[in-house]
């Protein structure tokens, strides 16, 4: 049922909640509230989670940007649309086009959609998803400048890191919140549904300087690393996880560059961070704030050297593990859940919050017990999927991953947070495993493809 807040009286608009949903490119769990770096600083992220329920065991379901984003807004699993990597547009793919969209479903709902920023991965969107739309989405205002001297030549330009010098107002994160902000200060006849995407700290790290100035780069910690850490993993791994423009940890280590690198990602954490902060000041100084529900997440996670591997496109928690913060009127404020759960839910969440039609096109289930009561029992693990037949499954305790030539991971989170020993091959384990396999998909569609001829 749709959220009647108390001492209104019902109207059209008011038994409707107006939406905004923010979405973070590459944010792994480098958040204040998360303890996922003991350097990283956001407040304004923080502020929200104090105002809904933080999930701290939330996942993606691909880590990569557009199957990742596909799953949320098609509200499929990669293993159900086919959808694995960055080059095919789901809209694109026959099988997808009458599928129903979450902003669609919004908008025949009664909502008004309107969206900016990086929410789709690809150039372009899906027919008839949003109302209004912003400038140049996904799209930086301004060419960045080079700082780094040297790069791999597969890196050269979306690898590059470091302050910039020019006016804030032209970083396109900024942008995006400052047209967000306009609309939210308008009034509005019908219920919003507002997606806001920001782009950093995706490559190229790049922030204004005054984000970087109160770290030093002597001091800055590391991620932890150990030595050899693959030696234990199967080999179908190092397949998996190529970055095609990444340079190699190595590379990063030996020039020096790990922590500037590290360094810019914290910066850029703290930028987005205080684009976050704008909209939610202006949204509860406006005629909206009791009556708005907040939806905060990350497409995946990123890896800045663990397993000697950068960016994402790999089953290992840095690069699953997202922020995921629900903050909705009338419901949990200030409380955490460590359940597993998966972005794979915001569709249908957002459908039981908003009191909208059910779709039974969509996978995946709801969080709303979990909102109620964030320590509610809950018997699912979240699922990631990397390229077709690749997949890791997440519980309280557990990661267990099985790849398409049936080798296997297993981490006991409990006793090895960093993933450093893989189980697997115990066979103290064996009914586990067993157990947990139920859970992998018994769908698992190739590659989606599209025609020649659209």
């Amino acid at each position: 049922m749709a959220i009647i807040l108390p001492g209104h009286h019902a109207s059209a608009v008011e038994t409707k909640p107006n939406v905004l949903l923010i979405a973070i490119d590459d944010l792994n769990d480098w958040v204040g509230c998360l303890n996922g770096h003991p350097q990283t600083k956001t407040p304004n992220i923080d502020r929200l989670a104090k105002r809904g329920v933080l999930f701290t065991n939330a996942h993606c379901q691909a880590p990569i940007c557009n199957p990742s984003r596909a799953s949320i807004m098609y509200g499929l699993r990669p293993s159900n649309s086919g959808i694995y990597d960055n080059t095919t547009r789901p809209w694109d793919v026959p099988a997808l086009q009458k599928h129903v969209t979450l902003p669609r479903h919004f908008a025949a709902n009664g909502y008004r959609t309107l969206t900016t920023g990086k929410i789709y991965h690809a150039s372009g969107m899906p027919k008839n998803d949003f109302h209004v739309v912003g400038p140049t989405p996904g799209q930086r205002l301004k060419q960045d400048s080079r700082i780094i001297p040297e790069t791999p030549d597969g890196a050269r330009g979306l690898w590059d890191f470091g302050p910039q010098t020019y006016d804030e107002s032209e970083f396109q994160d900024h942008a995006d919140a400052s047209w967000a902000i306009s609309r939210l200060q308008q009034a509005s006849p019908m219920p919003f549904f507002l997606t806001v995407g920001f782009y950093r700290p995706h490559v190229p790290l790049y922030a204004p300087g005054r984000f970087f100035d109160d770290l030093v780069e002597a001091d800055i910690q590391l991620p932890p690393i150990k030595d050899n850490d693959r030696a234990d993993v199967p080999p179908v791994v190092d397949q998996l996880t190529i970055s095609r423009y990444s340079p190699s940890h190595d590379w990063f280590v030996k020039t020096r560059n790990f922590k500037k690198a590290v360094h810019a990602y914290l910066a850029c954490i703290r930028f987005v961070d205080e684009q976050v902060g704008r909209l939610l000041d202006v949204l509860d100084a406006s005629p909206h704030a009791k009556n708005t529900i907040i939806i905060l997440y990350s497409d995946h996670g990123f890896m800045l050297g663990e397993k000697d591997h950068w960016a994402k496109q790999a089953l290992w928690e840095r690069a699953t593990r997202v922020p995921l913060i629900i903050s909705a009127p009338g419901f949990s404020q200030g409380e955490s859940s460590a359940r597993p759960v998966e972005l794979l839910s915001i569709y249908p969440t957002l459908i039981d919050l908003c009191g909208l039609t059910e779709n039974p096109q969509i996978d995946g289930v709801s969080l709303m017990p979990l909102i109620k009561n964030p320590r509610a029992t809950w018997d699912r693990p979240a699922l990631t999927t990397h390229y077709q037949n690749n997949h890791s499954l997440r519980t309280g305790h557990f990661r267990y991953t099985r790849y398409h030539d049936g080798s296997e991971e297993l981490y006991d989170h409990t006793a090895d947070p960093n993933e450093w020993t893989n189980l697997a091959n115990l066979p103290e384990h064996a009914e586990l495993k067993k157990e947990l396999s139920a859970w992998f998909p018994k769908t698992n569609l190739p590659q989606a493809t599209v025609p020649n001829n659209r």
